[in-house]
């Protein structure tokens, strides 16, 4: 059996999908790669069958109709025979040497007849003419150890987890029965989010994993095409309040509740700091509807976001915007 399944969805992703697929066959006998070609215009179709000819024990090519990356995502989970379950972004690439790391860790797994839930590793950013930076969770969870939620620590404001550092068990995560919506983006949030509470053992490797590459204009994550897409963010954040209540698990999993409060908050924080930033009248109503909407479903946690990162993005433009932009500087997010 192989030990991990890679789904690398790509739409129009000729240009740059070569180095995502080639930077994973340094373990190729131990891996499977699920090329997903989303509805693609371009030579994307041809690319991924001239790998899976080169290397048909390695590389699937799946052809489907245009769907979004949330399609891609759940048919590759629905196709995946790894033991663990990894999405890369066609436009993003792996550390070879972090992946050997990966495999040797599972394999030890293997080994002791173990297995986890999830495991985390570290991503780097990768922003077009800047210095890689490492986003690593070595003060917030514990190492070389398999844990639990009670001993997971705090995590700072603006840091979580992306869909760039889990590595999901796959029986695991096909028995949450995940469906991410089509045609949406933003939905890499469900990913990470919806699971959570399922989750009873976790590992980190500390390792930088990911390469998280920023630089391009029609980027999800470019601050003015986030603002075009400012309906699908909301959508998530609302869906995300809409899975389950966090208090409900205060008592029997502290940890983990105040996790899911703190991933709201951040969610409730980019919404609002966005819709800020666009400052038109529409904008501004769109804003009031998102925080009513989150009163109305959960006071407690209204009151809480209020309190905490995401209510400080409804103070003043004059206040909020610059203090988003200085942060921007400093964390280079987008």
């Amino acid at each position: 059996m192989k030990l991990i399944t890679f789904a690398i969805p790509c739409y129009n992703s000729q240009d740059y999908m070569s180095h995502c697929i080639d930077s994973l066959l340094s373990v190729k006998e131990d891996i499977e790669i699920l090329i997903i070609n989303d509805g693609s215009k371009d030579n994307t179709p041809k690319i991924a069958e001239k790998y899976a000819k080169e290397y048909p024990d390695v590389v699937k090519a799946i052809n489907k109709e245009n769907g979004g990356h949330g399609s891609g995502v759940n048919l590759g989970l629905e196709k995946a025979q790894g033991l663990y379950y990894k999405v890369v972004d066609s436009d993003d690439w792996v550390d070879e040497k972090s992946l050997q790391a990966v495999v040797e860790k599972i394999k030890e797994f293997e080994a002791n007849k173990q297995s986890v839930d999830m495991m985390i590793v570290n991503y780097v950013y990768e922003k077009t003419g800047e210095k890689p930076r490492p986003v690593r969770y070595d003060k917030v969870l514990p190492e070389n150890k398999i844990f639990g939620w009670d001993e997971v620590g705090k995590f700072k404001t603006g840091s979580y987890l992306l869909m760039h550092s889990v590595i999901y068990n796959t029986k695991f995560l096909k028995n949450t029965n995940i469906k991410l919506p089509e045609h949406t983006f933003y939905v890499d949030n469900i990913f990470v989010y919806y699971p959570l509470p399922k989750i009873k053992t976790m590992y980190y490797l500390n390792v930088d994993f990911y390469r998280y590459f920023i630089g391009r204009d029609d980027q999800s994550v470019n601050e003015q095409t986030m603002i075009k897409r400012i309906d699908q963010q909301i959508f998530v954040t609302k869906t995300l309040i809409d899975f389950f209540n966090p208090y409900d698990y205060w008592e029997s999993n502290k940890r983990c509740a105040k996790y899911l409060i703190h991933y709201i908050d951040i969610m409730m924080s980019v919404s609002t700091i966005l819709l800020q930033v666009s400052n038109t009248t529409e904008a501004k109503v769109k804003k009031e509807e998102l925080w009513d909407y989150l009163k109305t479903k959960n006071k407690r946690l209204y009151k809480v976001c209020k309190l905490n990162v995401s209510g400080a993005s409804c103070l003043p433009r004059w206040i909020s915007v610059p203090g988003y932009r200085l942060a921007r500087k400093i964390y280079k997010f987008n």
